[in-house]
């Protein structure tokens, strides 16, 4: 049977863009098939490429966000440079920017303008808190977001709140201009327009606050910080194990808590004891259940505790350090580890989590250098040779 192709072949997306949220919800566009111009600056690129070299001398937030994009390096205060991306949206399906607020909108790039010029073009417009409303104009990065949405306030200890260790923020407002994309091309495959659309990376975060927002809002007391406690749980936490390992476990029910006592901590009395039988008893004697459970899983290694808790139908799980994730027995079962080019050369990458069985296997292309298809997109939009040198000459192109 032959292999259904990817769902996004045909689709080109033009997008000016830096740092995270725009960069990694068109890189899930191009996994998908679609063929996606990346408009760079002259002096440097991406300002995303310069945050460290981790990745082989590659900067490892770029790796992760700009796999089989097409990189065109332009001045877009030039004239010349700005007509080049106007050529290139005018060929193009989707446009996208997360430029900061106000500056698409100078340049005529704001989706509202696009699209009133082409009711078929699809545009996207990302910002930190949205185009109206007192935070318009502030500026917006990740950990400041995960601050104003309230992420820091239920992470970390009672002592002290942490952010998240990922852009959050980011990564969410992507993923609503990734969905957002998709809607509005079934909306344009119906109607023939497309039409504009909107994501604020704090509006994006604030509804994935949407459990500890709502029991907040609706007359409970905020969740506290627990670290990897739960709240109002108990067991659910992560135990030291004789090997200094950390195994996590959680029990949901006083049913798993009564296995747990008799397989796992060999305390057959404590299923039916009053101070441990319920949850809620469990929770107001949070410390001496803990230090119980402790004191069984620290007497063994994590392998073993692990076998245990799984043999009880516990639920569990190993703390891995990133090193460990990148050789997880699990992934490498599911063969979702790939090779993609760069620079220089392969570097490791995960498969996109949408698998789609019966098409083919999701387009992971190379991470461009800055600029590695400059000439070939200018030529692509009507320049000659010598149009093209002059460009470069003036700086306007790279």
């Amino acid at each position: 049977m032959d292999l259904l192709p990817p769902p996004l072949e045909g689709v080109t997306v033009v997008a000016v863009e830096q740092a995270v949220s725009a960069p990694f919800a068109t890189r899930q566009l191009a996994d998908l098939g679609a063929r996606v111009i990346k408009v760079e600056r002259v002096d440097g690129g991406d300002f995303a490429r310069g945050y460290d070299t981790a990745a082989e001398g590659l900067a490892s937030h770029f790796v992760w966000c700009n796999r089989g994009k097409e990189s065109i390096a332009l001045d877009l205060k030039d004239p010349r440079g700005l007509d080049v991306v106007r050529r290139l949206i005018a060929d193009a399906d989707v446009f996208v920017q997360n430029l900061a607020h106000g500056a698409a909108a100078r340049l005529g790039l704001d989706a509202a303008t696009l699209c009133a010029a082409d009711p078929r073009l699809i545009a996207v417009d990302i910002s930190g808190y949205g185009g109206s409303g007192p935070y318009a104009d502030k500026r917006a990065y990740d950990m400041l977001v995960q601050c104003e949405a309230g992420l820091v306030s239920v992470t970390g200890t009672p002592e002290r709140p942490v952010k998240a260790g990922i852009p959050a923020a980011d990564i969410a407002a992507a993923m609503y201009a990734f969905s957002g994309v998709l809607a509005a091309l079934v909306r344009r495959g119906t109607t023939g327009r497309g039409g504009p659309v909107e994501v604020s990376m704090l509006e994006a975060l604030a509804e994935w606050m949407g459990h500890p927002l709502h029991h907040t809002m609706h007359g409970g007391e905020p969740p506290a910080r627990t670290g990897l406690a739960h709240a109002v749980i108990v067991p659910y936490d992560a135990y030291e194990t004789a090997d200094g390992g950390r195994v996590l476990l959680s029990v949901q029910n006083d049913r798993e808590w009564r296995r747990l006592a008799e397989q796992v901590l060999d305390k057959p009395e404590l299923a039916c004891d009053p101070a441990y039988a319920t949850n809620a008893a469990r929770v107001a004697g949070r410390e001496r259940t803990d230090a119980l459970v402790a004191g069984a899983l620290g007497a063994l290694s994590a392998d073993e505790a692990l076998a245990r808790l799984e043999a009880a139908g516990i639920a569990c799980a190993r703390i891995r350090d990133l090193a460990e994730v990148a050789e997880h027995p699990q992934l490498a079962a599911r063969e979702r580890w790939r090779r993609v080019g760069s620079p220089v050369g392969p570097l490791r990458a995960l498969l996109p989590p949408i698998t789609l069985p019966g098409g083919a296997e999701s387009r992971l292309g190379d991470v461009p250098a800055l600029g590695r298809h400059t000439d070939a997109l200018l030529r692509a939009v009507g320049m000659t040779d010598d149009e093209i040198a002059a460009l470069r000459r003036d700086g306007v192109a790279a």
